[in-house]
């Protein structure tokens, strides 16, 4: 050390002024000698001349020096200087005083002491040397270094945990607080990473990574991999290279530490410290405190991903609303509207800005809104309602409203359009009475015909009998023949065998089926076909209900002395049969529900002309399943035209055919 000024230049002037009257030394002391000895702090003796006069045996062992060699050495050489001995008042005011110094000992290495000096007087009171007394001090600078590294890191990770809380992307900031751990913790390289265990051998995987940028590159995939098994097990504490917790004696360069991080990255995400010493030797306080990191990195990240499921849930959630049928009101006890969800199609859809924050009865009419919400308005809502059934003035759709308690002051109610059903109702309910009608009338004639034919008669009129009782059981029969079919078409059990069909005697044996009835009602038939044979790509019996069907239909919506036309037209790929009649026709708005189940026109109803509201329903099915298609033009009270299009089978049969139907005018 260079040695420099103190403040003992007043007393140094003094000293040589007084140099010829010298006082008793300090060795003539008897009873200062032997407690100078044998005391167990390290004292020194000190010259006015800041040279070592002696030094006790701990002082000498403290600094490895023996005492010819102490003495005569000057101060500067082995403690530090700076202020050393306080002021220039020091000895007149006689006071001791404490420093903080650093001594050199013998071998070059260095330690803090504190130092006490006081001046040593004469018996003329006359300064006569300087004792100095040291105390080593290394425990207590080692911990509070280590206090003041703990609270560095720990103020380094409060403010990246009120970074990461803050941030609405964690991800982004996640770099930045490995830089502050890693700067704070004093390593090479700070990462987080995972162990793959779903691949044939675990691989590490590296997904936020900070390191030194003065330093080489870190393979953190090398220098995990042979501890990979020894992480695998951990789920708490921490693994190191070296450490006393997970001792590995077979750990090289560079050294790690591993936490794991508990909530997030499934089950094998780990903080690493890598360093390019051979061992981090952190205190346990260091070991908690990046364990604390660990966890707060752990939390953020499942905030983070809790969000991000919260987010994608309210995503899912608010997609299914809106593709719902339904309509959707959340309300309170007071009627207010403090949500509404609904498809733009729905009949009902009003803009969500028009309608939340009003009250629910200045939307609807105030009597359908008390059957929907009931007395909660006066109370709470307390359990689920229902209304069935009702129509707005303003709509000439069905609904039903369901109402589900959210909480006492919330309910949401669904407002369902159940127009189709409530019709599909209604047709069934008019089958059900049709289908009994006619299921009971033929069965009453049959009743009637057998009593007839009990009681006797003439040979001519057993004849009529038994001819009547034929009919009406080959009637009933029809019917629950149908009944079978669309019940086989909705369950999927009715199979057509697809193949060539010459669709020419198909029509000619339909017609001799319908042939009696239109011999009744003197309907003439016929058919028109431009060559022979046409081959369809269809089902035999498939296509004799299609055609018995549709030809029956004609003679029997005819009028008396009319004619039914059954025209076939064909091209390269597909084939066109019209079955044209000049009967009472179809109104407008009924041709749309005419192939519907158990629909039948009003002006049928109102002709009372017989039957199920099936047949139609069942000949559709049968086309479409077929490939074809099948279509209605009609004309009130001038007549119908049903065009039934299939497709042709022959050489060209892989063509797309033409959409387009023929016209009618060119029959």
């Amino acid at each position: 050390m260079d040695e420099k000024t103190i403040p003992l230049e007043r007393y140094a002037l003094q000293s040589k002024i007084r140099a010829a009257k010298p006082g008793k030394t300090w060795g003539e002391d008897l009873h200062y000698r032997a407690l100078f000895e044998q005391t167990s702090e390290c004292v020194f003796i000190i010259g006015l001349d800041l040279h070592y006069l002696a030094a006790n045996p701990q002082a000498l062992n403290l600094l490895g020096y023996e005492e010819r060699e102490l003495v005569g050495m000057p101060v500067s050489q082995v403690m530090s200087q700076d202020d050393f001995l306080g002021h220039d008042s020091l000895f007149i005011d006689d006071e001791s005083n404490l420093y903080e110094r650093i001594l050199k000992r013998k071998d070059g290495t260095t330690l803090p002491v504190e130092v006490s000096t006081s001046v040593i007087y004469d018996n003329s009171g006359e300064p006569s040397y300087v004792q100095s007394i040291a105390r080593d001090i290394s425990e207590r600078k080692t911990a509070e270094w280590a206090l003041k590294r703990h609270t560095q890191i720990l103020s380094v990770i409060g403010d990246a945990t009120a970074r990461l809380l803050r941030s609405s992307s964690i991800e982004i900031k996640i770099p930045e607080v490995l830089e502050s751990l890693g700067v704070a913790m004093d390593v090479s390289c700070c990462a987080i990473f995972e162990i793959n265990t779903f691949s044939e051998t675990p691989v590490v995987q590296v997904s936020h990574k900070w390191e030194r940028p003065d330093e080489s590159t870190f393979d953190i995939s090398s220098t995990i991999e042979v501890f990979i098994l020894e992480l695998l097990h951990l789920s708490s504490g921490y693994f190191s290279t070296g450490g006393s917790e997970n001792q590995n004696t077979s750990f090289s360069k560079p050294a790690f530490v591993a936490i794991p991080i508990n909530g997030n990255l499934d089950s094998w995400g780990f903080l690493g410290f890598f360093d390019e010493r051979e061992k981090l030797s952190w205190s346990d306080s260091e070991l908690d405190v990046a364990q604390t990191a660990a966890n707060l990195i752990g939390s953020a990240l499942q905030r983070n991903q809790y969000e991000e499921t919260i987010r994608l849930n309210e995503t899912r959630n608010r997609i299914i609303l809106d593709a719902l049928p339904d309509l959707l009101i959340r309300i309170d006890t007071d009627g207010n509207i403090l949500d509404y969800s609904a498809n733009p199609n729905h009949p009902l859809y009003i803009h969500r800005d028009l309608i939340t924050g009003k009250k629910f009865s200045e939307i609807w009419p105030g009597e359908i809104v008390k059957r929907i919400i009931g007395e909660a308005n006066e109370s709470s809502f307390v359990s689920p309602g229902q209304v069935d059934e009702f129509r707005l003035p303003y709509s000439n759709h069905a609904y039903e409203a369901r109402l589900y308690p959210i909480s006492s002051s919330e309910a949401l109610i669904v407002i369902r359009d159940i127009t189709e059903q409530a019709r599909l109702n209604e047709m069934k309910s008019d089958f059900i009475n049709r289908a009994s009608h006619e299921l009971r009338t033929p069965l009453t004639s049959a009743i009637l015909m057998t009593e007839l034919i009990q009681d006797g008669g003439t040979p001519e009129e057993l004849d009529e009998y038994w001819h009547t009782l034929k009919s009406e059981l080959n009637r009933q029969k029809i019917l629950i023949d149908r009944l079978l079919i669309a019940g086989r078409l909705e369950s999927g059990m009715m199979k057509l065998e697809i193949e060539p069909v010459d669709i020419i005697p198909v029509l000619e044996e339909s017609l001799r089926a319908v042939k009696p009835i239109a011999a009744k009602g003197k309907v003439s038939l016929s058919l028109t076909a431009r060559q022979r044979p046409v081959q369809v790509i269809g089902d035999t019996s498939g296509l004799l209900q299609v055609f018995i069907n549709l030809i029956n239909n004609a003679v029997k919506f005819s009028r008396q002395g009319g004619m039914v036309q059954v025209i076939v037209l064909d091209d390269e790929t597909e084939v066109l049969i019209h079955i044209i009649d000049s009967g009472v026709g179809i109104p407008e708005q009924a041709i749309p529900h005419l192939f519907e189940r158990f629909y039948r026109a009003r002006n049928v109803t109102i002709a009372e002309i017989p039957g199920s509201g099936i047949g139609l329903y069942i000949v559709k099915s049968i086309v479409e399943e077929l490939g074809g298609e099948i279509r209605v033009e009609s004309v009130l009270n001038q007549g119908t035209t049903f065009t039934v299009r299939l497709k042709r089978f022959g050489p060209n049969q892989q063509g797309q055919p033409s959409r387009s139907p023929l016209p009618i005018q060119s029959l």
